[in-house]
């Protein structure tokens, strides 16, 4: 977890002056979204409500869940909206920012991410570097990257029943027991592989460095347009990690000859459980999710940085 908010924050805070607030700033009614209510998310929130408007900010606050449903995220979008918000600043890490994005991408807000949490794969600003990197971006000095959604469908019995999306991946697992699940995977119509397997992992460039690559899938840059279907403990090996086209829906039906019950889950936040002859609908969003990150950001030295190559 990461540690206490240096001191030096605050002090690097004040020395934001007034006479700042005239700039044309890129982003001037940020909002802050966390989903913790701990010592470390209120005081680093106290701080850049207070700092921010200096800079000539109205700085708003949401607090999120990634458990929420449809409605729950539907009046966050309201409140989104109700404030003018341009940007959405995370207070947290991988974990709140899919539970943003599942909220903003649809009011096209794009969103930074100051880590608060673990590993930090998407969160990539941390709370010592806040007040010397945010100003820098609130006046226009930053990298913007957009990164691939999935749209999923879940039908039953030719009736569509709920719909979700995800920035990271959705897995269909089994989930009662130890005993594997059969399905069909189709890409774009076509018949890709009838396996039997704990599951299929179905993941976006951005979550190629997630569950997908701890279950041998490949690393994808972030800016194709691509999707990795790897699947999980299957029976035999010689079904492996593919890439496809992003352009090309996919579709997992579970078969008949399943001898276990099944689950689907987007980003390890929204599940759904599956009977046999479900039919799961995978597509790319029509619209793709904005992240800011700070000018210096490479993700070449992220992926060494955090998987310690070389080290």
């Amino acid at each position: 977890m990461a540690g206490p908010v240096p001191a030096s924050v605050g002090a690097a805070g004040a020395a934001v002056r007034a006479e700042n607030a005239a700039e044309t700033l890129a982003f001037a009614r940020p909002t802050l979204i966390s989903q913790r209510d701990d010592a470390l998310v209120r005081q680093l929130a106290a701080r850049l409500q207070d700092d921010l408007p200096r800079l000539g900010c109205a700085v708003g606050a949401l607090r999120i869940d990634p458990g929420w449903d449809a409605a729950r995220d539907d009046a966050a979008r309201a409140q989104l909206t109700a404030a003018g918000t341009d940007l959405g600043i995370v207070l947290g890490g991988d974990g709140t920012l899919l539970a943003a994005a599942r909220i903003a991408a649809p009011l096209d807000i794009p969103l930074l991410c100051i880590n608060l949490g673990r590993l930090g794969f998407l969160a990539d600003i941390s709370p010592g570097e806040t007040f010397d990197t945010l100003p820098a971006i609130l006046r226009g000095a930053f990298r913007a990257e957009e990164r691939l959604q999935l749209h999923v469908e879940l039908h039953r019995a030719g009736r569509l029943l709920h719909t979700a999306s995800a920035l990271n991946e959705l897995v269909l697992h089994k989930w009662d027991s130890l005993k594997m699940i059969e399905f069909e995977t189709r890409s774009g119509g076509r018949l890709l592989h009838r396996q039997r397997a704990d599951g299929v992992i179905v993941a976006t460039p951005t979550g190629s460095t997630a569950y997908a690559l701890s279950s041998g899938g490949p690393i994808v840059y972030p800016d194709l347009r691509a999707l990795v279907v790897v699947p999980i403990c299957q029976h035999t090996l010689a079904i492996r990690p593919m890439v496809l086209g992003a352009d090309q829906p996919l579709e997992i039906e579970l078969t008949s000859d399943s001898w276990s019950k099944a689950r689907v889950v987007c980003d390890g936040q929204q599940s759904l459980p599956l009977e046999i002859g479900d039919r799961v609908l995978i597509r790319a969003r029509e619209r793709s999710l904005r992240l800011v990150h700070p000018a210096h950001y490479d993700y070449f030295d992220l992926l060494r940085t955090k998987l310690h190559w070389g080290s």
